[in-house]
């Protein structure tokens, strides 16, 4: 078994392709409408979703917005350096909400941004 991907419900789906793909690098790698449910799926992600997780993108058409709840984590990404993630981010655009510094309680350099819907994507710098 592996983890194949995680949906998150977005209210304006071509902001949020433009979001993970501009803004943070993934690729858009299908995307379907269906129009008698009035919803369309978007997978976005690094590689191929044979080699590795991807995110679904789920936009219900009569849905502008969505309450992300209290239960609700993040979604989190590896990076070479948090602090010119961040950078980069900002520069395109996006919404950083902490800059990469130490975690709490521990020594790992993290960082946290913003996608469009207000999703968080954790930073985490490796190597």
């Amino acid at each position: 078994m592996r983890i194949l991907h995680t949906m998150i419900r977005v209210g304006d789906l071509d902001k949020s392709i433009a979001f993970y793909t501009e803004t943070l690098g993934m690729q858009l790698l299908r995307r379907q409408d269906y129009p008698e449910g009035r919803f369309t799926l978007a997978f976005v992600g690094y590689g191929p979703e044979s080699e590795g997780a991807v995110l679904e993108l789920t936009h219900n058409w009569d849905t502008p917005s969505y309450d992300l709840g209290n239960g609700y984590g993040h979604i989190a990404l590896a990076v070479p350096d948090a602090a010119a993630a961040c950078a980069e981010i900002k520069r395109l655009g996006g919404k950083v909400v902490r800059e990469a510094g130490p975690m709490k309680h521990g020594t790992t350099i993290i960082a946290f941004a913003e996608d469009p819907d207000g999703y968080k994507i954790e930073l985490i710098q490796r190597g």
